[in-house]
This record gives structure tokens, C-alpha cells and sequence, in this order.
């Protein structure tokens, strides 16, 4: 029989969504999904209210629709920048309270009180302003998971300027489209991290990104590795932001004021800037904590993500909304042995511990002991950004916590703020499912014709906007409403397959455009092909994802080469490292397949998704488009015959 969390009274009269439930009169989950989307108004009203969120100027309207669904306003006319309620109201009712605690790879471990974090805070704000930096500014933070991250996102917040957070494994060529595109002024850095016992430079990967943005006037280096070497032009150290005497002010934004350009990819290979604002992802972030994940003062949440990825800033901010203590981990986590994730949660104390599917799928190969260390304290497990297995779902749930806490699997995006789906924690919880849409969310999945469908896969779809919304596209207002709003008039478009089975069990079933999911990393094909293209011995090529056991999805690369390219045994190896130096390490091709010819549309569209299913002997679909569909058989038997 396949594995269900059911949960406790504790859950069940103790929780945060038991509160909001009780505040609603709400008897279950189900109930309060329903009523919170008959008036999304009221219901993030309460929110405000139930989280005791303050203000500066109070809005005089929740939600304004008039200029249409794509363009909604929240919290009309109401003053807040994010920083008064994620830190200053704890920094002055909880000021000895761990507000962040990090552990290195080594084992050393930092921490900080509010108090400490705050006055960090003012000290980076104070220097940022007074090298020139303030509302308005794009600054990038291409950081690892350290206090700094925390630190510096809260600086740059609390100034009035847009963070833009990068992976801090990105290649200079990423980096710098990315900048680029936000039009960066200043970039908060690392000369560089330690991972599995190995250094990995991170300053001269943005010096050399740096090179083709001429706009950045200011990048700030935090040094981990080494004394500060001689610095290049137009850097300071995080020692001297530290030094400077701290600014108490925190700068008054309006609620609809951009906080963070969330850049993810897209299917046309140029990534796409996210427009995040104080006051929606504020709402939306600790609304998930809070109630999702049932985090309050005194519980401690660790999620083990990067700054570049979305549940960087979601962990950042919506764990400090709710109070809570934040938990980061600077390395790989399962060095020196499968056993450090499990002790690290004893360590720390965590309440809310996040994973990844390719992660449990490595500790459980890896090993074939349950943890040794001492869990009780973990309430919730947290996942995201890519499908589970059952056994290892499973394997989690039922052998490593004995069933007694709640895997809360939710699904969303960088373009989200959070989640679309997500179970809470005082309903059964199906194995694998992703329970239900999240509080506020009025998802459905859709035919083609854009009918609710059950029992059958269709389109995720959201009805209604919520807070956290993109707002746009940065600098792009035709391809946000391209990529979100003009498959079906009126509803956002996600991008997914789902299903919602006939026992009401929702789940994903992968992308419904090209973009592949790399260890819940997005990247787009056309990005990585892009890089391809570059080489001498490729004419043309077509990058796909193919399902892996560790990775959820890895990258497979076709090309065709040039007339004159010749197979020296070269060619594979030189195009993987290609793609490692100018997209990232995670994203070089598992595989690199020389073929004759790539399946395309009369008008030259490569087929992706029929290479894809042509790896996976599967069904290719109508091919009466196709110019060329003889390409796809060709490739099917080439893959049959690799070794």
C-alpha cells in the first residue's frame, strides 16, 4: 500500500494553518482552499492580519484590477519595504534571538542574533549609500549561502534597490547576460567557496563577466579564501562596508516597488528577469512558511538551495516574517559521509528541513544505513522544483521519520514567488502528491480549449492573480504576456503538464515547453545550444532533457556537423567542457551525440520534442509538420546502439 501522512491533533489544533483555518471557520484544507479564492481580497487581507504584518501607510484597497488580470495592483496606495517585517520588528521584540546560523563544509559554524543582523545591516546599507547606491539600483549578489547573502539582500532591500540574485555556479557568460540584462550598478561577491574539500574561485568568474559590462560601477568582495589580493578596479572589500558607522534608515517603498529581479530561464534562450515587488513577496513568502511549512519564533528552518534559485530569497525573507531561525549549509551534504544532511539537522535544531528528490536518490543509493543522528526536533520536510520517485519519497518518509512528520512537496516557480501547489501539514498527504493549490491560488489544470479537466493531462493554469506575481518581464512586457497570458485569454499559463487523478490528487507530470529541469535547476535548450553553436565542428544542434535517477533530468546534446569537421574523438569532451565553462558545470551534457540530421518543421523549428522522445523510445507524435521525419527513426536507432 502506498504511503500516507496522516497527521496528529498536534498538527491539527496546534499548527499555523490550524489558526488561519479557525480564523476562516474553515473545518479542513480542502475548505479553506475553496473559500480563500471566493474573494482573493479578503483572503490576503487576513493574511496580513493573521502574521501580523505592519504597514508603514496602510493600503486602502487589497487588489485593483482595472487595468486587466496581467497587470494587477496589490495592497493599493500602502507603504512597506520588506526589511521592517522580516527584520526590524524582530530586531526589536526578539533581539538575542538566532536570526541565522551557518555552517561550512569544515564544520565551522556563525552565527547571528537579530540584533547582530541589524546592525550588520545598517553598516553594508550605510556603505553601499555612500558609494552611490541607492533606490532604484540593480545590485547582484552572486554569493554562496553564507550570513552574508543574508546580509547583503537585506541591505540592498532596505536601500530602496533591486536584488538580483545569480547561482553562484553560473559560468562569466551567464553572469554577464544576466547583469546585462538588469542593467547591474553594483555586484556583491566571494572571492570564491569550498566544495567536497575543493576551492571554487568565484571573483574571477565575475571579474571575467565583468569585462562586457561596462554599467557596473561598484562590486563589493567578500573574502573567505584568502587575504584581500590587490584590488582591481572599482572594488572594495566587505570589510570596508563593515567598518562603516551604521545607517538607521531604512528607505520608505511603496508596497508595488521592485525588491528583486528573479532571472529564470526561458525557452528562447535569452533568460528572463522576474519583477518581484516589497509588498507580494512579502505576503506570499511568509504565508508559505508560516503555513506550509509552520514555522514561528524559536523554529529553525534550513533549506539546502543557493542564493541564485528562488528558495534562496523565499527562505531568507519568509522564514524572518515568521520569526524564525534560518540555517544555512555551505557545501556539499554528503561530505565527509551520507550521514552529514541528518546531522546537521540534529546540530542545529531544525524544525523545517528542505531537500531535494536528486538528493534523497543520492543518500539513499549512497547508503545503505538510516541516519544515526538524532531527528526529533524536524516537524516538516520541505521539496521542491522537481518530481519524486515513490521508493525514494518513501524511503523518506516512512523508513528515515517513521511517518511521524509531513513531507510538504510543493510546486511553483521563480515567475510564482512560491508555490502554485502545496499539502499542508493538517491534511492526508498522498506519497509523492503535491496535495492540492496553495492558499490563494485559484490553479486548475485545462484541455486545450481551456475546460477543467480530471483524469486527465492538461495545463496548469492559474485563474486569479495573487501577491507575488511577476509583475512583468524586466524590460520585456511582450514576452511576459507571450510566455504567461496568450495560450488561453484571461489565465496564466505555467508551463507544466499536470493531473488532478480521480481520487483529487494533484501532481506534475513536466514541462509542457522545452525548458529542462536539472536538479531542479531551470535551464533552457536554446541557452545551452547557443553555446554549441560556437564550436568548429558544429553546424547545428538540439539539446533536450532525458530522465535521470540522480539529477531528475539530464542534459542530452545533438548536433550535426559541419561539412568540413572531422570526428577526432575530441569533439564530445571539448563541447561538454564548452558548456560547463559558459553555462555552469550542472548543465554539461551527461551525453553528446553526433548525428546527420536534426527532425524540423518546413519553416526550420528543430523538434525537440521529437529527439526527446526518440531517446526514449517513445511515441514522437504527429510528424505531418515535419520536413524531415525519417531524422527521428535515425536518431532512435543511433541511441539504441550507444554504449
Amino acid at each position: 500500500m502506498a504511503y500516507s501522512w496522516q497527521p496528529s491533533p498536534d498538527y491539527l489544533e496546534n499548527s499555523n494553518i490550524a489558526r488561519l483555518m479557525r480564523r476562516w471557520g474553515a473545518g479542513s484544507a480542502d475548505e479553506l482552499r475553496a473559500r480563500s479564492v471566493e474573494d482573493i481580497g479578503r483572503f490576503w487581507h487576513s493574511v496580513v492580519e493573521d502574521l501580523d504584518i505592519a504597514f508603514r501607510t496602510p493600503y486602502t484597497q487589497v487588489v485593483d484590477l482595472s487595468q486587466g488580470i496581467e497587470y494587477p495592483e496589490w495592497f493599493v496606495g500602502g507603504g512597506i519595504n520588506i526589511v521592517d517585517a522580516a527584520l526590524t520588528r524582530w530586531a526589536r521584540r526578539t533581539p538575542d534571538g538566532r536570526a541565522v546560523v551557518h555552517e561550512a563544509e569544515d564544520g565551522t559554524v556563525r552565527s547571528l542574533t537579530f540584533r547582530e543582523l541589524e546592525d550588520q545591516v545598517a553598516r553594508v546599507r550605510a556603505g553601499l549609500r555612500a558609494r552611490g547606491i541607492g533606490k532604484g539600483d540593480a545590485v547582484a549578489l552572486y554569493l554562496p549561502m553564507a550570513p552574508e547573502a543574508v546580509v547583503a539582500l537585506y541591505a540592498v532591500a532596505s536601500i530602496g534597490a533591486m536584488a538580483v540574485p545569480l547561482f553562484s555556479g553560473f559560468a562569466p557568460t551567464a553572469i554577464a547576460a544576466r547583469v546585462q540584462d538588469a542593467g547591474v550598478k553594483a555586484v556583491v561577491t566571494a572571492d570564491g567557496t569550498i566544495r567536497r574539500g575543493r576551492t571554487t574561485a568565484m571573483l574571477p568568474q565575475l571579474r571575467e563577466a565583468l569585462t562586457s559590462c561596462p554599467d557596473v560601477e561598484l562590486v563589493v568582495a567578500v573574502h573567505y579564501l584568502a587575504d584581500p589580493p590587490p584590488s582591481a578596479e572599482r572594488e572594495v572589500s566587505w570589510t570596508d562596508l563593515l567598518a562603516t558607522e551604521p545607517d538607521p534608515e531604512v528607505t520608505a517603498t511603496s508596497a508595488s516597488d521592485v525588491l528583486l529581479l528573479a532571472y529564470t530561464s526561458g525557452t528562447t534562450g535569452r533568460p528572463k528577469g522576474a519583477v518581484h515587488t516589497h509588498a507580494g513577496f512579502l505576503l506570499k513568502t511568509a504565508g508559505e512558511v508560516a503555513y506550509g511549512f509552520d514555522i514561528t519564533p524559536g523554529r529553525t528552518f534550513c533549506w539546502i538551495t543557493d542564493m541564485g534559485w528562488i528558495m534562496g530569497p523565499l527562505s531568507i525573507f519568509g522564514t524572518h516574517a515568521n520569526g524564525g531561525t534560518l540555517a544555512l549549509y555551505e557545501g556539499s551534504p554528503d561530505v565527509p559521509s551520507t550521514q552529514r544532511l541528518w546531522q546537521l539537522a540534529e546540530r542545529h535544531q531544525v524544525s523545517m528541513l528542505g531537500v531535494s528528490p536528486t538528493l534523497i536518490r543520492t543518500l539513499r543509493a549512497d547508503s545503505a544505513d538510516l541516519p544515526t543522528a538524532d531527528l526529533s526536533s524536524v516537524r516538516v520536510l520541505g521539496s521542491t522544483g522537481e518530481p519524486w520517485d515513490p521508493e525514494s519519497y518513501e524511503w523518506l518518509a516512512r523508513d528515515v521519520f517513521r511517518g511521524r512528520v509531513p513531507v510538504i512537496n510543493f510546486s511553483g516557480g521563480t515567475e510564482v514567488g512560491g508555490s502554485f501547489l502545496c499539502p499542508y501539514p493538517v491534511e492526508e498527504i498522498r506519497s509523492c502528491s503535491l496535495g492540492g493549490p496553495a492558499l490563494g491560488m485559484d490553479v486548475d489544470v485545462v484541455d486545450d480549449s481551456a475546460r477543467s479537466l480530471r483524469g486527465g493531462v492538461g495545463e496548469l493554469v492559474c485563474r486569479q492573480p495573487w501577491p507575488s506575481m511577476t509583475r512583468r518581464v524586466w524590460n520585456d512586457d511582450a514576452r511576459y504576456l507571450e510566455a504567461y497570458w496568450s495560450t488561453f485569454p484571461g489565465l496564466w499559463r505555467h508551463g507544466d503538464f499536470a493531473l488532478v487523478d480521480e481520487d483529487g490528487g494533484w501532481f506534475i507530470l513536466g514541462r509542457s515547453d522545452d525548458v529542462m529541469n536539472v536538479a531542479g535547476k531551470r535551464v533552457a535548450p536554446a541557452e545551452i545550444e547557443s553555446v554549441l553553436a560556437v564550436d568548429p565542428a558544429v553546424a547545428e544542434s538540439a539539446v533536450v532533457g532525458v530522465p535521470d535517477p540522480k539529477k531528475g533530468e539530464a542534459v542530452w546534446a545533438f548536433y550535426v556537423p559541419r561539412a568540413d569537421a572531422e570526428d577526432d574523438g575530441t569533439v564530445s569532451a571539448r563541447l561538454r567542457q564548452r558548456v560547463a565553462q559558459d553555462v555552469g558545470k550542472p548543465f554539461a551534457p551527461s551525453r553528446v551525440v553526433r548525428v546527420e540530421q536534426l527532425p524540423k518543421t518546413r519553416s526550420a523549428k528543430i523538434l525537440r520534442r521529437a529527439v526527446r522522445a526518440a531517446v526514449l523510445d517513445a511515441d514522437p507524435g504527429d510528424l505531418s509538420g515535419a520536413e524531415n521525419p525519417e531524422a527521428v527513426e535515425q536518431i532512435r536507432l543511433q541511441v539504441k546502439d550507444l554504449p
